[in-house]
């Protein structure tokens, strides 16, 4: 197999006819020799049934049917493991990126001889809201993680096979691609892309918070070590101060008095003590998650391409 196209469904029975239509164009222009690996993510729109119409009518089509949501990640590298091309492109399919990419992602793939080609966003998308949130995600992740990834990035990439390999062989139960992306290393060229804004997005509030948290803690333990170092910060000043308070009762005589500062100061290190409970108890939570071993994805089933 020369070429797979992969992609995940999520409410994307809306897009998916022009989207096969697109993709089947770009592929045909590189090779005969091609597949469509469309994982279905539990989508509740009917996305399942208009891929399999599809499918008849496609022979290169394949339909990979997750037994429920597992989510965009996981079911992104449920897709690179049924894929069997020597090159792969990743993308979505809500055509917020164009299918065409597929062309001159492989043409700069073969010029720079590299594994990667990925799209890198020229002006974030979105409304204000969304573009500060993806600023913030950046930034925070890149200030305290071992490998920073590219700001903007896009799910778009051309991958070679070597490195397709490389990445199925990461088994976290709690996936976040573009870390791995960027951790499993390889030449990776970044090209800028114009991604388009259909308006609304899937996303949530609270999935971006629990997106971050979930990327800190699944590539770095700085946090761990942030309590320790704030542990020992507190502490320290602690003993300056109660010596402070010693001195001035033996020396100067001087009644100590305050019971508002002690509250203040009793709650202060309950919240500390608690937050840094939290956190170690998130890494808690996920070696929970890792031991058990369970498979990040359950495949309801599989329909070939007729190829």
């Amino acid at each position: 197999m020369r070429f797979s196209v992969v992609s995940t469904m999520y409410r994307s029975r809306p897009y998916l006819d022009e989207f096969v239509r697109r993709a089947t164009e770009a592929a045909g222009l590189l090779t005969k020799d091609f597949e469509i690996v469309l994982v279905n993510d539990g989508s509740p729109d009917g996305s399942l049934e208009k891929a399999l119409e599809i499918r008849a009518l496609n022979p290169h089509v394949k339909v990979v049917d997750l037994a429920r949501n597992f989510g965009h990640h996981k079911a992104m590298m449920t897709g690179l493991q049924h894929a069997r091309g020597e090159r792969v492109f990743l993308i979505d399919s809500d055509l917020e990126e164009g299918p065409e990419l597929l062309t001159s992602f492989t043409e700069e793939l073969e010029r720079q001889d590299a594994d990667v080609v990925h799209g890198v966003q020229r002006r974030r998308k979105g409304g204000w809201f969304e573009r500060m949130t993806g600023s913030l995600f950046y930034t925070l992740f890149n200030a305290i993680a071992p490998h920073p990834i590219p700001r903007n990035l896009t799910t778009a990439r051309v991958m070679t096979r070597r490195y397709v390999d490389a990445l199925v062989q990461y088994q976290e139960r709690e996936v976040n691609l573009a870390a791995i992306w960027s951790y499993a290393g390889f030449k990776q060229v970044p090209l800028p892309v114009d991604k388009a804004h259909k308006g609304t997005t899937t996303y949530r509030l609270g999935q971006r918070v629990a997106h971050l948290v979930n990327s800190i803690t699944s590539f770095s333990t700085a946090p761990l070590v942030l309590i320790f170092y704030l542990g020992t910060g507190i502490s320290l000043l602690a003993g300056i101060c109660a010596t402070y308070l010693v001195i001035r009762r033996l020396f100067f005589g001087e009644r100590l008095e305050g019971w508002a500062s002690l509250i203040v100061s009793i709650w202060f290190l309950g919240g500390v003590t608690l937050l840094s409970l939290g956190v170690i108890g998130v890494y808690l939570a996920k070696i929970f998650s890792e031991v058990k071993q369970r498979p990040y994805t359950t495949v309801r089933a599989v329909y070939e391409a007729r190829n």
